[in-house]
Order: structure tokens, then sequence, then C-alpha cells
């Protein structure tokens, strides 16, 4: 039986080949929905499945683990009340009363800012990059209808917002793995952060502020559904800033749109579960990729995909800025590989340890880098949860958005000059 723990070139096959065929295919057809996604996933599936040198039964296995694994059960869990909440919202008219009530209120320049730092907020409260997403997004969408925007800018402000938090927040789970893992406090890892990511999150406000590529065109007018209809949203977003998990908040908004839409008679009770069930179908394709790629990913994992990377990025390390350029690279990869930057973290945070004792590099600039590279490409896979939550909401591919994700992109260049200038310095004091 071949050794699951020997790096391994080849296992990173699959991988090459759902990129391969969604990315290359989609770009050569020249419309990211010629090649459903999930075609490329099975494609990549089958391809992991059929180089594996086990037993075909032991190998349905390991696969099968993979895609329910707790962490894409849970997510999966996510993705089917976020369609239940989404849908019952837009039933009862509190999407379109949010979106009233913002364009009322904000001036159209600073509409794609206000967007930007209400995401930064809520993510970095939340401590979830996807429950900012599942809350904002809906709202994000109805207003590029609206206004006549572009739906893929529009969403792609909420997920960088999202990701800003989510690098940020002392409750987020990236925080605590990266912490954890180097030996730090967070509030050290906090400070080191802030000072790489503040100056993207700057940047990256001046350019919505002054940029006119995606002027919005709209009139404010007079919110036509009653204000308790907004509800839902405010005990979503105050129930997920006050810590409450995020599935117990999408319940308590699927079950207070329901009471509010049938009380003012938006809904019949038949009419919320109808609408309930078409939401949860709607995330259908999202469900079916997740579960594909835990499985894909953890063939890859099993036959040294994630070991051959490690061995290959840290085989030549011979300095402090080639040491936390590894460290970027181990983390990106393994995020890469997995779609979970958590997940990534956890799996490299050893190593990463070791290659930052033996350079002196201190454990709270290790952490920062970890959780902000691992914060920067989980932002840009278009298999990630974020993008397919997003995307999924918003009805478009999740190709669509990784082009105008100015603040990953920005927080992932600020990050490298951090190395290449080996600042903040304090750090290491």
């Amino acid at each position: 039986m071949q050794n699951p723990t020997k790096a391994n070139f080849t296992a990173l096959l699959p991988l090459v080949v759902f990129l391969g065929i969604y990315l290359i295919g989609s770009i050569i057809a020249g419309d990211f929905y010629k090649i459903p996604i999930t075609v490329a996933g099975m494609v990549a599936s089958i391809v992991a499945i059929a180089m594996t040198r086990r037993p075909i039964s032991e190998t349905i296995g390991n696969y099968s683990r993979g895609a329910t694994d707790v962490n894409i059960m849970l997510m999966i869990w996510i993705f089917v009340l976020a369609g239940a909440f989404a849908a019952s919202t837009k039933a009862m008219g509190a999407v379109d009363a949010t979106v009233a009530l913002t364009l009322k209120i904000v001036p159209e320049a600073f509409l794609p800012v206000g967007i930007f730092l209400a995401a930064c907020f809520t993510s970095i409260s939340v401590g979830t990059s996807v429950g900012t997403i599942v809350a904002l997004t809906p709202i994000a969408s109805a207003i590029a209808e609206q206004t006549g925007c572009d739906t893929a800018w529009l969403v792609a402000i909420v997920v960088g917002g999202a990701l800003f938090g989510d690098n940020l927040s002392f409750i987020s789970d990236t925080t605590i793995a990266a912490t954890r893992t180097q030996g730090c406090s967070m509030r050290d890892k906090f400070r080191t952060n802030i000072l790489i990511v503040a100056p993207a999150a700057l940047i990256t406000l001046c350019v919505y502020t002054f940029s006119n590529q995606h002027s919005l065109n709209y009139t404010p007018t007079e919110a036509v559904a009653p204000w308790y209809t907004i509800l839902p949203y405010l005990l979503v977003l105050i129930s997920a800033i006050a810590g409450m998990n995020v599935l117990k908040v999408l319940t308590l908004g699927i079950v207070s749109s329901g009471i509010i839409g049938i009380a003012c008679g938006k809904l019949s009770v038949l009419d919320w579960f109808s609408t309930m069930g078409a939401g949860i179908d709607s995330m259908g394709q999202l469900i079916i990729i997740t579960m594909m790629a835990g499985g894909m990913l953890e063939m890859i994992r099993l036959n040294g995909g994630i070991e051959y990377i490690i061995s290959r990025l840290t085989s030549r390390v011979r300095s402090r800025r080639g040491a936390e350029a590894s460290i970027a690279s181990l983390v990106i990869f393994a995020d890469i590989c997995t779609a979970n930057n958590t997940v990534a973290i956890i799996s490299v945070g050893s190593i990463a340890r070791q290659i930052a004792e033996r350079f002196g590099i201190s454990p709270r600039r290790t952490a920062s880098l970890l959780d902000t590279f691992s914060c920067f490409i989980q932002g840009l896979i278009p298999y990630g949860a974020q993008l397919l939550m997003a995307a999924g909401l918003a009805a478009i591919s999740p190709v669509e958005i990784i082009p105008h994700l100015y603040y990953p992109m920005i927080m992932g260049g600020c990050a490298a000059l951090a190395i290449v200038m080996q600042w903040p310095r304090y750090n290491d004091k």
C-alpha cells in the first residue's frame, strides 16, 4: 500500500485537472457559464480516485470521508440555511426595504465605500467571512439590480470587506488557529496584522471613492415596505455581532422573516415553506461542488500532494526573507489544496513555527503571515466557501467576482512588501 505521507508530485494532478477544465476551458469559451463547475469537479474527482493505488472500496471510503468531513458538513448546513433565509427575506420584502433605505440615506458617491465598511465592521464583529457574506450579499445584489451597477463588482466589495474582518477578528477561526500554532497572544498578532492590512484597506477605500469605472445611476425613493420588514436583517446582524453561532443566526433570521411576512400579509404559511424550499434548491450546485472538493482534496492529502509542496518549499530556505516567503508560500499552497484557510493554517502551522524559530522570526510575525496570506488566497480561489456562497446568493459565476476583488489583491501585495521591506520591525523585539 502506498504511504499516504510520502511526498508525491502526481497527487496534485486532480487539482490541475479541475482548474484546467474550469478556468482555462471557460476562458477559451469566453463564457464562465459554458462549463459548469460541478462538471470540472466530477472529472477531477474521477481522476483523483482512478490514480490511487488502493482497493476501490477503500478509495471511495477515503473520498467519502473527505466529502463528509465535519467542516464540509458545517459549510453545507450554512448553505442550506442561507438559501432559505435569502429566499424568505426577499419574498417578505426585507431586501427591497433595506435597499430602498440604503439608497435614500447613503450618498451615491459613497455607496461602495459604505458597503465595504459595513462588511468590514460586520466581519470583524462576527469573526466569520462566510456569515458576513450571507448577511450582506443579497442586499448588495439587489442594490446592483436597482442601480444598474455590475453585480459582480458590488458583491466583490462585500467579499473584500468580509475578508478584512476575518483576518483581524479576535474570534475568527483563522486568528485562533494562527495564534495557537505559533504560541502568541491574539493582541500581539492583531497589532502586527493591522500595520500590514490597514494600508491595503485605505487604498481600497480610495479606489472605491474616486473610481468612476462603475458609476451608479439611481434616484432615491421612499421605502414602499413598512420599516419592520427590515427586522430580519437587523436581528441577523445584531445576533451575529453578539457572538451567536452562524447556524443559530440564520435560523433566527428564517423564523423572524416568516413570522413578520405572515403577520403583515406578505406570505402565507404555505408560501413561506415553498419559498424556503426554492431557496434551498438554489444552493444545490454549491452543495455538490463543496462535497466534491472535500473528497478530491482529501485524496490529494492522502496521496502526498501537500507533503510534496511542503518539502519543496522548505528545502532551499537560506535567509530570513526567504524563510518568511516560504511560510507565506506554504500556507497559500495548502489553502489551494484544502480550500479552507483555517485548515491550511493548522496543516502547516508546526512547520512554519520550526522555520520561524530557526531564522529568529517572532511568533506574532509568523502568525500574522499565516493569517494574512491564507485570507488573501482564500478570497481568490473560485471553489472556496466565500466565493461559492457569494456567487450562489447573487446568481453569478465565482470567476466573475475575482477580477473585482481589489482588497484581497492589495492586501496580498502589502503583505509581500512587508516581507521584502521587513516591516514592521518592532515585532522582533
